[in-house]
């Protein structure tokens, strides 16, 4: 009897399904996991904005843009890296329910939408960015869900007891022998949550200048994916022996490091005062950090002591 407890112990079973009916209709729970992520995410960014004395109605002009086109970028770099895993009927390159958003796509073409936006409304995009950034973390966490229900993005064979089975139709070619692997997209899942309270906490407790935090998860995000590309053992596309993502998460970690380092080494800019009242950019710059700062030039409000989660 003893051993039946310790079986069921000793890996992660994978789910029997993947989505439901509602009456014709499939609800597949890949997308459904984007939709809460996405919200969350514009639940989280509004609150932070709040905080920092902007309008939080900004957060959803700007998601209306940038959330389509986070998704087509996202969808066009995975049929770009990886187009032997488009199903193979006409709609494949858009059939985005069945798995395959890149995220360094969509986070690209989501931010130019974005930035484009807040350009019109004439507010500056970096303390935006700052604000969104533990926000795209805890989406991105969600979105991993949905691998798990999709029995996709795992790693090597593992027995470690936090192992993932896998059915063997999902199995890649040369590991059926193999029933428990690395659950990558658990990981990572864990990582986006830890690194998303980082960010916080460092905005909230040190003077970052706009848009550090941003750097920051672009460094962070890109490195962690170094160490799960060496894991992962789905399909991809290799470049000098190495998984083409790898590549991309290498120039993305260094790239977002010395983006920090010379966000941080720039003079600040001069206090001015906000929308409302005189002397709003020298109170910001008395009580916050360099995100709270850059809010004060912009329409919507002072920043305000505290800046959400």
């Amino acid at each position: 009897m003893a051993a039946g407890p310790r079986a069921l112990l000793s890996f992660i079973p994978s789910p029997p399904i993947n989505g439901f009916h509602v009456g014709p209709l499939f609800f597949h729970f890949y997308g459904l996991m984007y939709v809460v992520g996405i919200t969350l995410a514009i639940y989280i960014t509004r609150r932070r904005v709040r905080g920092y004395g902007g309008d939080p109605a900004v957060v959803t002009d700007v998601a209306i843009w940038a959330v389509p086109a986070g998704i087509i970028g996202g969808r066009i770099y995975f049929d770009v890296t990886t187009p032997a895993q488009m199903p193979h009927v006409w709609y494949g390159p858009f059939a985005v329910w069945t798995g395959g958003l890149g995220i360094w796509g969509g986070v690209a073409a989501g931010a130019l939408a974005g930035i484009w936006r807040l350009r019109r409304r004439g507010i500056p995009a970096s303390p935006f960015a700052d604000a969104v950034a533990p926000a795209l973390l805890v989406a991105q966490a969600v979105g991993r869900i949905g691998n798990y229900f999709n029995k996709e993005l795992f790693g090597g064979p593992t027995t470690l007891p936090w192992g993932l089975e896998i059915p063997p139709q999902y199995r890649p070619p040369g590991y059926q022998a193999y029933a428990t692997f690395h659950p990558t997209f658990l990981y990572e899942l864990i990582w986006d949550l830890a690194l998303a309270a980082v960010l916080v906490w460092v905005g909230h407790h040190t003077r970052v200048r706009a848009p550090g935090l941003f750097a920051l998860y672009v460094t962070g995000y890109s490195a962690f994916r170094i160490f799960e590309e060496s894991l992962r053992i789905d399909y991809s596309q290799y470049f000098l022996g190495l998984r083409l993502n790898m590549f991309v998460a290498s120039a993305l970690t260094l790239a977002g490091l010395a983006w920090f380092v010379l966000t941080q080494r720039r003079r600040p800019a001069p206090a001015a005062a906000a929308p409302g009242g005189p002397g709003a950019g020298e109170q910001a710059q008395a009580r916050g950090s360099g995100e709270g700062r850059d809010f004060a030039d912009a329409p919507g409000g002072t920043p305000a002591d505290g800046a959400g989660p």
